[in-house]
């Protein structure tokens, strides 16, 4: 990815030391922030400076390869097991996550040294499976398309590329002239913050509309394809994502617009047998009660944008029945559902 010019990727590791995005702070401020532990590592996964499946796989992927770096040689075994643990109860929907830490864990099982190659080993893999999804999602977009997404699933939500966005940058940079609409998605805004920013750095033409405005667009026949990405696919094809991707995917449905999942293959749950089984964070009800932003003179605040005496219940996901999608743009093409158990052995 490209920030005024200068090439970074969202997540990296030098040494014992990790390298992140602060996603909190965009669109607003562009900084990078150092972190030299385990537990500011995973404090980092948990309060969302990193964000998104692959950057979340990435990260976690890091955080214990510097576990085990920094453990000791006595407890050393029993210190990366504990720091296996931790990382994994940072975010327990997003699958990547544990498609790092199980890589990863077995390679720190022989020395710390194996665990960081690991690491780099599992984040590069996500750059390259990123860049194919690009590739072949560019096939079933045409010139002038209107692309809806949902949530940021492009290059800040993986270590490079991105998954829903991939396809978009690519037919941009094959001059088929996309347009995107962007769903805000509250309750933090990861549309209206996150992926307008991304494509303004792409100079992808896009407008932010309202959550609650894209069934009007689907309607009026100005949306052409929905492209979002997942935090966790069921083994027939079931799909947690950012919530509110559910009733985007069912009026799709109800106007016969396709609805595509983008996702490497490590998004995928080989061991969950239907979206039931996949478990859904519930995260704090100040995501919902409170926004925040810098005011006109710089400083950052948070307000109230609700009823003070109101409680409120905030899940982070939801999951899309395999029957409203289209298909899934993977590294490997564009899979039906049936063709995801298919790809078990490997994984």
């Amino acid at each position: 990815m490209k920030v005024n010019g200068k090439h970074y990727r969202t997540v990296s590791m030098e040494q014992q030391t990790i390298y992140m995005i602060n996603q909190n702070l965009l669109p607003f401020k562009f900084e990078i922030v150092a972190l030299n532990s385990l537990q500011e590592s995973c404090e980092a996964i948990n309060n969302m400076t990193v964000r998104g499946a692959g950057a979340i796989g990435s990260a976690a992927g890091f955080a214990l390869a510097q576990a085990a770096l920094q453990a000791s040689k006595q407890n050393y075994l029993r210190e990366i097991e504990l720091a296996k643990k931790a990382i994994e109860s940072t975010r327990p929907t997003a699958q990547n996550l544990f498609s790092a830490t199980h890589f990863v864990y077995k390679a720190a099982l022989e020395s710390p040294e194996k665990a960081y190659q690991a690491a780099h080993d599992f984040a590069q893999a996500d750059v390259e499976a990123c860049r194919k999804i690009g590739i072949n999602g560019n096939s079933i977009i045409t010139e002038n398309m209107c692309i809806a997404t949902h949530c940021n699933a492009g290059w800040l939500a993986f270590t490079d590329y991105g998954s829903a966005l991939a396809p978009i940058y690519e037919a941009k940079t094959l001059g088929k002239k996309p347009f995107v609409y962007v769903d805000e998605t509250r309750p933090r805004g990861q549309g209206a913050r996150l992926t307008a920013w991304e494509l303004q750095q792409e100079n992808v033409p896009h407008r932010i509309i309202a959550d609650n405005a894209a069934a009007f667009f689907m309607q009026r026949g100005e949306i052409d394809m929905y492209i979002v990405g997942a935090d966790r696919i069921a083994i027939n094809g079931d799909t947690a994502n950012k919530i509110g991707t559910l009733e985007k995917a069912i009026v799709a449905y109800e106007f016969g617009i396709p609805f595509y999942i983008a996702a490497p293959l490590s998004t995928v749950d080989f061991s969950c047998k239907s979206g039931n089984e996949i478990p859904i964070e519930f995260r704090s009800e100040r995501e919902i009660l409170y926004q925040s932003g810098y005011d006109k003179e710089g400083v950052w605040r948070e307000i109230v944008v609700a009823s003070p005496n109101s409680m409120a219940i905030n899940p982070a996901f939801d999951v899309t029945p395999a029957k409203y999608i289209a298909g899934y743009i993977t590294e490997h093409g564009i899979l039906s559902a049936e063709d995801l158990a298919d790809y078990f052995p490997n994984y």
